[in-house]
C-alpha cells in the first residue's frame, strides 16, 4: 500500500512541463548512456528548482545477503521501452518494472548453470549490454558478461538463454585461451560494447606477481557466439608495437586489459577503450621498454579489430596505473572549432584530449623527468607525458607541507610514518624500504569515470586523494610461476593513527573541468565523515567508488561516498542542491529515464567493497514527490 502512495504523490507533484510530455519514455540503454558514453540526459524535469523535492519512490531487494556474505553492487542499470535490467552482486541478472521495481525475471549465471572457475576481481560487474535486430517484433538480447569467463546472451523479453548463441546460449571465452592460463583468473567485470551485430568484451585478470591470463580485446558475434577479431593488447612478433618489449618478455606476459569497459564512435566504426598496466604491476625488470599496449587509450577499427591509433599516456607502469576506465567521446570547441574529440581520465589524476580520427592531443603535453629505480634489474621510463592543460585534478606529491591537517597527533603520526619511507613526487619508483604512491591506487581516477555536459564542454569526475605505501619484497622459492623476482607488500593505504588518509583533506573531489578551456571550472569536497564534522573539520571529502552522470536540469548525480548517500550537484557552480540517505553505500553509477512522461533517478546501493561499510542489496529509485 506504501508504494502505491508514494507513486500517486509523484503524480501529483509533476510539473506542467512534465505533464506536456506524458506520453513520452526516455530511455538509458547502456552503462554510458549514448554510445560515446558522455552519461549525459536531456531529462529537466528533475532540476535545480525541484531538486529537493526528490524522494525514494521504489526499492528492489536482491534478498542476496541471506545466509551468504554481502557483496558490492556496482551494476549501473540500463532502461530500454520501461523495463530496467540490472546486475545483481552475485551475478544475477534481473528485468525490473522501471516504474514499480516490480521483477519480472531474473537469471543466475551461478546456481542454474555451474562453471569450473571462480569469479576473478570479487566477481564485480558493473552492467549489461542490450542489443536488438531493430525490427518491431524482432530479437532483443540482453549480453551479460561474467568474471568467471563466460558470455550469457538472454532474451530480454523472457530471460531465457538464446539456444542460437554459442554453446546453448553460453560462451566459454577460456576456449581460445592457450592451455597454460586457460585456468587462471579471466572474465569481463564491465558491460560489453555493441557495435552493430558483434559484441566487444574486455576482461579482468591477474596483474602478477604469478602469471597471468592475456587481457586481449576481443569481439563476438551476438548471433552466434563465434570470435570475430582478437587485438592482442602485448603485441606478437611483426606486430605494431611489437618492439616496444625488449627481448622475449612478451611472451607470456598477461593483464595489459582493457577491463573499464569501451566506447564508440558509431559513424566512425571505432571503438576506443582506456588499458591497463602490464602483469607483473610493480616490477618491470623483466619488462624493459614503453610496453605497449598497456596504459594506452585505444583506437580500434570495430569492423576488424586493428589498431586505428593509440596514445600511451604512461609508460612501463610501475604503480597499478591503470587506464581504469573508457574514455569519453566529446565535442569540444578550439579556436573557434568544433572538433570531435576523446577525453581520457586517468588514475594520475589527468586529462588527456586527443583529437578522434588521429589520436593528437589537443592541449601540449609536455615530458616531465622522473625519477629513477634502484631496485636492481629495473629500468624506470626516464620520462612520462603530462598535459599542460588541463591541470591535474588530483594531488601529485606527498611531502612535510601537504601531510594532513585533521589534528596535531594525526600529523605527528604520520609524519613519523612518513621519516620511514621515501614520499615526494608521483612516478617516484617502489622500493624496498616503501615508497609512497601518490595519487594512490585507487586514482585519482578510478572505474569510476567521468560524465560530459556538450552544452557547457565541461567534464565531471570524482578524484580520490588517498595516498598508498608500495614496498617490495624478493619473492620466496616455490613452484608458482612468477613475473620477475619480486613481490609486494601488499595494499597498503598511507592512513593516520585514527585511520584517515595521510594527506591534507579534501580525500574527495568532485571536478568540473572545461574542456574547451582547458581549466578547472570547479571543485568541491564529495563526502563527508559526520564524525570529523562533528569535531568541528570542515567537509573532508571521502574516497569513492561510483561516477556522475549530469542532466539538462541543470544537475549533476553521484553517489559513491563513504557516508552512504547520494548527491546532486549544480553543474554550473557545484554547489551542493541536494543529498539523501541510501540503505547502503552507492557504490555504482546511477542512471535517469522518463516513463510516461515522469523522470526517475536509481542507484545500487550494495555497500561493502574496498570502502568496507555495511552491505547491502538494493536498487533505490527515486521521483519527484509534491511539496509538503
Amino acid at each position: 500500500m506504501r508504494l502505491h502512495v508514494i507513486v500517486f504523490v509523484c503524480l501529483l507533484g509533476l510539473t506542467s512541463h512534465a505533464v506536456g510530455q506524458s506520453q513520452q519514455g526516455v530511455d538509458w540503454p547502456r552503462v554510458g548512456n549514448d554510445p560515446g558514453s558522455m552519461r549525459y540526459s536531456k531529462l529537466d524535469q528533475i532540476n535545480r528548482e525541484n531538486v529537493t523535492r526528490l524522494k525514494p519512490v521504489w526499492t528492489y531487494h536482491t534478498r542476496e545477503l541471506e545466509g551468504r556474505p554481502g557483496k558490492t553492487i556496482e551494476c549501473t542499470p540500463i532502461v530500454i521501452d520501461g523495463v530496467m535490467y540490472v546486475v545483481t552482486g552475485y551475478l544475477r541478472v534481473v528485468a525490473l518494472d522501471a516504474v514499480t521495481g516490480k521483477e519480472l525475471w531474473q537469471f543466475d549465471p551461478l546456481k542454474d548453470h555451474p562453471f569450473e572457475h571462480a569469479p576473478t576481481s570479487g566477481g564485480v560487474n558493473r552492467g549489461c549490454a542490450y542489443w536488438s535486430d531493430g525490427q518491431p517484433d524482432g530479437a532483443r538480447r540482453i549480453i551479460h558478461g561474467t568474471a568467471d569467463g563466460r558470455l550469457f546472451s538472454l532474451d530480454a523479453k523472457t530471460g531465457k538463454l538464446d539456444p542460437a548463441f554459442a554453446d546453448g546460449g553460453i560462451r566459454n571465452l577460456r576456449k581460445e585461451l592457450d592451455p597454460s592460463v586457460a585456468k587462471l583468473g579471466y572474465g569481463p567485470t564491465s558491460a560489453p560494447a555493441i557495435w552493430k551485430n558483434t559484441i566487444i568484451v574486455g576482461v579482468s585478470c591477474g596483474e602478477g606477481p604469478g602469471i597471468a591470463a592475456p587481457g586481449d580485446i576481443r569481439a563476438f558475434d551476438v548471433r552466434t557466439g563465434e570470435q570475430v577479431w582478437r587485438f592482442h593488447t602485448v603485441p606478437q612478433p611483426g606486430e605494431f608495437g611489437h618492439e616496444t618489449w625488449k627481448g622475449d618478455s612478451w611472451k607470456g606476459r598477461g593483464a595489459a586489459n582493457a577491463w573499464g569497459g569501451f566506447s564508440i564512435d558509431l559513424d566512425r566504426g571505432l571503438v576506443f577503450a582506456g588499458l591497463g598496466s602490464a602483469a607483473f604491476d610493480f616490477y618491470g625488470g623483466d619488462r624493459h621498454g614503453d610496453n605497449l599496449f598497456a596504459n594506452c587509450t585505444l583506437a580500434l577499427d570495430a569492423t576488424t579489430g586493428k589498431r586505428v591509433w593509440h596514445y600511451q599516456t604512461l609508460r612501463h607502469d610501475l604503480w597499478d596505473h591503470d587506464l581504469p576506465v573508457y574514455p569519453n567521446l566529446v565535442t569540444v570547441t578550439h579556436d573557434g572549432k568544433s572538433i570531435d574529440a576523446v577525453a581520457q581520465v586517468t588514475k594520475t589524476g589527468h586529462v588527456f584530449l586527443f583529437d578522434r580520427e588521429t589520436g593528437k592531443p589537443l592541449f601540449d603535453v609536455k615530458e616531465q623527468p622522473v625519477p629513477a629505480s634502484d631496485i636492481p634489474g629495473e629500468q624506470a621510463a626516464t620520462s612520462q607525458p603530462i598535459p599542460v592543460k588541463p591541470p591535474s585534478f588530483s594531488a601529485q606529491f606527498l611531502d612535510e607541507s601537504n601531510v594532513t591537517n585533521i589534528g596535531e597527533a594525526n600529523r605527528a603520526s604520520v609524519l613519523a610514518r612518513l621519516r620511514t619511507i621515501r614520499g615526494g613526487p608521483a612516478f617516484n619508483p617502489p622500493s624496498l624500504q616503501g615508497t609512497v604512491v601518490i595519487p594512490g591506487f585507487h586514482g585519482g581516477a578510478n572505474w569510476s569515470g567521468a560524465s560530459f555536459d556538450p552544452t557547457s564542454g565541461l567534464l565531471y569526475v570524482n578524484s580520490n586523494n588517498v595516498p598508498n605505501i608500495i614496498a617490495l619484497v624478493e619473492a620466496k622459492a616455490g613452484d608458482t610461476p612468477r613475473y620477475g623476482p619480486y613481490e609486494h607488500t601488499g595494499y597498503l593505504p598511507f592512513l593516520d593513527h585514527e585511520g584517515y588518509p595521510a594527506i591534507k583533506p579534501p580525500w574527495g573531489v568532485l571536478n568540473a573541468i572545461n574542456l574547451n578551456t582547458g581549466e578547472i571550472a570547479w571543485q568541491v569536497p564529495l563526502g563527508e565523515h559526520v564524525e570529523l564534522t562533528a569535531r568541528g573539520i570542515p567537509r573532508t571529502g571521502t574516497e569513492t567508488f561510483g561516477g556522475s552522470i549530469v542532466t539538462a536540469g541543470g544537475l549533476v548525480f553521484i553517489a559513491g561516498t563513504k557516508d552512504e548517500r547520494i548527491h546532486a550537484f549544480d553543474k554550473q557552480t557545484g554547489r551542493l542542491l541536494w543529498e539523501h540517505p541510501l540503505p547502503a553505500g552507492g557504490y555504482a553509477t546511477p542512471s535517469t529515464y522518463q516513463v510516461n512522461g515522469r523522470q526517475y533517478l536509481v542507484i545500487a546501493a550494495g555497500g561493502a567493497g574496498k570502502l568496507r561499510t555495511k552491505a547491502g542489496d538494493a536498487f533505490v529509485a527515486f521521483c519527484l514527490q509534491a511539496e509538503e
